[in-house]
């Protein structure tokens, strides 16, 4: 009983910065200045011209379409975007033997997975809105995705490699004695031509208005595909549910924690 008390109040604690992360994430949201290109422009330009350029720095959220002249294309599915994210996942077959009380052995047979590549990457790129339009960078960015591929294939295990669209493994010389079922591709991309709300730091680097991760970390840098109504919606919902969860955890495990040592005695 103490114990299950124990990891009960060990995940409340791991459920308390979780929440605290929604809770930053959604003030962010709420603090954050509404601007537009044109009036980040303008104030980039009215702060150079008062004491020198490079001196803009404004938390700022922005909505526009995600333009690039030269796309990343996906891994996997090749789709043009500015970010994506992959993973290739074996699933495979082992036998596992346990021996019983009674000193008898029995052998089943059991279903696992492991992860056999992964990879992320992301480019800048260009905001466009109605007023005009200025460079996002989007490194350190909590970036939303569309999952564009989420595929089972069944593969021979005497195989020496594996590929799909631009992708190629060569697989290693031995297994383990795990019999291969297949790899499950599954890949995310944040898509070109798609509207955004972009929520972060405006500096004007190099005379070019750039959105980036801000330097303060109780601000968050978000690139949404979400409207900012949604975004807070959700937010706020989550922040919510993990704020009950941990205080569940810590209450019910205080109790069982105290209980226990209760009863010990």
């Amino acid at each position: 009983m103490a114990i299950f008390g124990g990891i009960l109040i060990v995940i409340g604690i791991i459920l308390f910065f979780v929440q605290k992360n929604y809770s930053t994430k959604l003030q962010s949201i709420r603090l954050a200045t509404a601007s537009t290109v044109a009036d980040l422009q303008r104030i980039a330009s009215e702060i150079a011209g008062e004491i020198g350029s490079g001196n803009l720095r404004e938390y700022v959220k922005v909505r526009g379409i995600i333009r690039s002249d030269r796309p990343l294309i996906s891994e996997l599915k090749q789709e043009p975007c500015v970010h994506y994210t992959m993973r290739v996942v074996r699933e495979y077959e082992e036998q596992h033997t346990t021996r019983d009380s009674e000193n008898k052995t029995h052998t089943e047979t059991r279903r696992d997975s492991e992860t056999v590549s992964s990879n992320s990457q992301a480019i800048p790129f260009t905001l466009q809105d109605n007023s005009g339009e200025l460079m996002v960078n989007p490194d350190g960015g909590n970036i939303d995705t569309v999952q564009v591929l989420n595929e089972f294939r069944q593969e021979n295990s005497s195989g020496s490699s594996i590929s799909f669209g631009g992708f190629n493994l060569s697989l290693g010389a031995g297994m383990g004695g795990r019999r291969t079922i297949g790899y499950r591709y599954t890949e995310s991309i944040l898509p070109c031509d798609r509207e955004v709300l972009v929520i972060g730091t405006a500096a004007d680097e190099g005379g070019q208005v750039t959105l980036r991760k801000p330097i303060q970390s109780d601000k968050k840098f978000i690139i949404s595909l979400k409207s900012e109504e949604e975004l807070a919606k959700s937010t706020a919902n989550a922040a919510k549910w993990y704020f009950y969860g941990m205080v569940a955890c810590l209450a019910i495990g205080a109790i069982l924690l105290i209980l226990g040592l209760i009863l010990r005695k």
